[in-house]
Parts: C-alpha cells; structure tokens; sequence
C-alpha cells in the first residue's frame, strides 16, 4: 500500500457526522465493489494524494474549529487506523468511523481501545443479493459486525443506498427484520441512488419504481 493511502480531504461537513462539525477523510481501496457505488475513483485508487502527515498538519489547524472527524472511503479499514485514531484523539476530535463491516476484528478492537465515537454501519443487501450487489461473499462478517455493535451496545446507525432495480421495498423490509432480529432498534437510514457518470456498474436510474408506501414499519425509517 503506497504512504498516500488518503485519497481526500474535505475541509468541513455539517451532515456527515449526526451534531458535530468534521471533516472527512477519503482512504483509498475498498474490499467491495457495489454496484451503485459512486466513489469508484477512490475504489479503484492505488495511490491517494495526501499521507497521514498531511491530515495530522490539516488538523492541527482546525483543533478549535471542528468537533470531529469522519473515517470514510473506499473501506478505511483495510488500513492500519491504530495510530491514526490515537493521533486524533490527542488533538482531541471525536471519531465515526464509516464501513462495510467486514473487518469485525479491527472494530472491535478500536471500541475496545475507545478510539471511536460513532460508527455508520452500511447494509447492502440481505444474504440473497449481497454477492450480486457488492461482489462479495463475506456476509457474514457484517452480521458479526452488526451482532457486536448491539451486545456492545455502541453508538451507531445502519444505512443502505436504495437503487430500485436492486432493492424493492419487499427486500428493504427484509433487511429491517434481519436488522430487528439481532437486536438493532434505532433509526435506518435510507439513501436514494444518485446517479454519477463513474459509478461501478454503469447504473443509470432506475427502471423500476419503489413504493414507498409497502414499507412495513419495522424500524423507524429516516430518508437522507
């Protein structure tokens, strides 16, 4: 892995991280290729154009200015995150951590380090279509991933992006039991697929419409 392992920097978000402001960091690399994905530049990325030097500088400036900062990508857990959290931390951000969950171990072990805050969980698809959706066959890692973050009883919120050629609203309430039979009780965040001429599949919009009104209400459903 090249010492430019960070894709990006964006300076400032009032969105991405629920009642902080942060900025965000873009690792390059991802252990997935969803269909959807828009981030396909920073997925298929070798190389990156800052080095971790680079963001402790960045952050140095903004100690005082921001709240936090966002861990995102591609997957950010295919990196080492130990020794940047811990830098982090001493500058005295907050942390959330964005990913696929299929490095249980790593978020386990940066809970139990206490190096981060907050984590986004995403839920791809269910069992059926994980593979097809994701080009990945390792769904069982993120049901242990989501299986930790309840017994842990950590800080987190699960998402899933929404092409309606992919997901129905019958797979959505699927995905919502899944998610209640493991113990999840908060909100499920819903994003709509934009379309971008590089996402991974090509996907234009969708062909087939989502009923909205099919939804069960499982778990209370937040649309971003």
């Amino acid at each position: 892995m090249s010492d430019r392992q960070i894709y990006d920097i964006t300076p400032f978000t009032h969105l991405d991280y629920p009642g902080n402001l942060a900025c965000i960091v873009w690792f390059c690399g991802c252990n997935m290729r969803c269909m959807y994905c828009y981030n396909s530049d920073i997925v298929f990325a070798k190389e990156g154009n800052y080095q971790v030097e680079d963001l402790y500088n960045f952050l140095e400036k903004r100690i005082g200015l921001l709240d936090g900062v966002v861990l995102s990508g591609g997957e950010p857990t295919m990196h080492d995150l130990f020794p940047v959290c811990r830098k982090i931390r001493q500058m005295g951000f907050s942390i959330k951590l964005d990913t696929n969950g299929l490095n249980t171990d790593m978020i386990r072990d940066l809970i139990k380090e206490g190096l981060i805050d907050y984590i986004a969980l995403d839920f791809k698809a269910m069992n059926g279509k994980f593979g097809y959706v994701t080009g990945s066959s390792r769904y069982q890692n993120f049901i242990q991933t989501l299986q930790l973050l309840v017994s842990s009883q950590f800080h987190f919120e699960v998402r899933t992006t929404v092409h309606a050629d992919l997901l129905q609203p019958e797979d959505i309430n699927f995905m919502m039991r899944e998610l209640k039979s493991y113990g999840y009780e908060g909100s499920y965040y819903l994003q709509k697929f934009v379309e971008t001429k590089n996402n991974i599949a090509n996907l234009e919009k969708p062909k087939k419409d989502f009923d909205e009104t099919l939804l069960e209400d499982t778990l209370e459903i937040v649309w971003r």
